[in-house]
């Protein structure tokens, strides 16, 4: 047998079990990094903005490459190298707090991740079909709130332990969970190019020029992608830098510590417990409106009031309005992802599926690294007016998912 006889696990288990492993890795690094890179690395704020920078650089790289290897090779390894890869940099930068050792983490993690985008969405809906992929999606993203909030607790008694600790076990996680799915996971409709017929780099041109067409002719995947790069035009920077204006309040005493590490882990969890909550009472009270062929309006309306969060909060000079704004921000775009996600699959075909939806990560990739700079150096002068800036940027959007009409959406291409 070409398979060993224990990898029988059900595909969308195993799709909820590594997503769920993987969220709560994530939020064991991603609660305190911020405080390990200033309080243990000693990083400055112009080596914050670069290791940013570096990560979305690695992600531009790499993004179509790996999206491609998903598609002629295997779904299944490029996950599971992914994994791998991400494990790595998790860890390195545990281990060793430097600037440069953490910047090469940046590299592997951000190497690995590139493995794993499109190639996860890919391969689950090349399992179970695009019909049925739409819920997965939803669920998957309920799971992975529950799972990241385990992580933030999970990294908040940690780190009054030790900050590179939560850091360090996320590493070793995911090189296990890499491991696990090594043995486990199934694979049963992708077929792959035969070795004869391989000629890898003229397949791996023709694979991404048949990616390009589909994002060219088709509306909904040629404005996703431009939706996609200016989300990253102006992500980089609030990202960055929301944190750095939540730092100049004054935290108030609670179980004895105003500690901004206890209070970065309680920030977190806030913000997933709501962004769990909103979710399960949209999907309770509107499952179809979630799942819809067309969704443009549910978007249209998230993405508004995405908007309207990052503004307040640029503008806000209190901590609770600020971090309510926030939060509002950080809640629409969780609802956001499950839905977009289902809609892009439903208009690219297996054989493409990977490269595309890698293309529409390589956007905001590419606005990440265009926009995150520039407003950086806005930020040393007026912190305010960068992110404000980054508020504005995002305008055009919810007007880009209304253009989209339902009647062009089913144009296919040529055969």
């Amino acid at each position: 047998m070409s398979l060993p006889a224990f990898r029988s696990a059900d595909p969308v288990r195993t799709y909820y079990s590594y997503n769920g492993a993987w969220a709560f890795f994530s939020a064991l690094t991603f609660t305190l990094s911020m405080v390990y890179y200033v309080r243990d690395a000693g990083l400055d704020p112009l080596q914050m903005v670069l290791v940013g920078t570096t990560l979305e650089l690695a992600c531009f790289l790499f993004e179509v490459p790996t999206g491609i290897v998903a598609d002629l090779y295997s779904r299944r390894l490029s996950i599971i190298i992914g994994f791998v890869l991400i494990g790595a940099g998790f860890l390195l930068q545990g281990l060793v707090p430097a600037f440069l050792a953490i910047l090469a983490a940046q590299v592997l993690w951000g190497v690995g991740f590139t493995f794993t985008s499109g190639a996860d969405q890919a391969w689950i809906t090349d399992e179970i079909g695009a019909e049925r992929a739409g819920s997965v999606f939803v669920r998957r993203q309920q799971i992975g709130l529950f799972a990241t909030i385990a992580g933030t607790v999970g990294a908040g008694a940690l780190g009054l332990v030790s900050l590179p600790l939560p850091l360090t076990l996320s590493g070793a996680g995911m090189i296990l969970l890499a491991l696990v799915l090594a043995a486990f996971m199934r694979e049963d409709n992708f077929h792959r190019t035969p070795k004869a017929e391989r000629e890898t780099f003229r397949q791996m041109g023709q694979t991404f020029k048949h990616g390009l067409a589909v994002a060219r002719r088709r509306p909904v995947v040629r404005m996703l992608v431009l939706i996609s790069l200016i989300s990253g035009l102006s992500s980089e920077a609030f990202d960055r830098l929301w944190s750095v204006k939540i730092l100049e309040f004054d935290f108030p005493t609670t179980f004895g510590t105003s500690d901004p590490a206890f209070w970065f882990a309680v920030i977190t969890l806030v913000g997933t417990l709501l962004s769990l909550v909103t979710s399960l009472i949209l999907n309770r009270l509107s499952p179809d409106r979630l799942s819809a062929a067309h969704p443009n309006g549910i978007l249209a309306l998230l993405s508004l009031l995405q908007v309207a969060g990052v503004i307040a909060f640029a503008l806000l000079d209190h901590l609770w309005p600020a971090l309510a704004a926030m939060w509002l921000r950080t809640i629409t775009g969780t609802l956001s992802w499950p839905i977009e996600s289902a809609w892009l699959n439903r208009h690219v075909d297996s054989r493409s599926r990977a490269t595309v939806i890698s293309m529409v990560s390589q956007a905001n990739a590419i606005g990440q690294v265009v926009g995150g700079p520039p407003l950086g150096a806005v930020g040393r002068s007026s912190l305010r007016a960068a992110l404000l800036v980054s508020g504005l940027i995002l305008t055009p959007i919810p007007l880009l998912y209304l253009r989209l009409r339902p009647a062009r959406e089913d144009v296919s291409l040529p055969a």
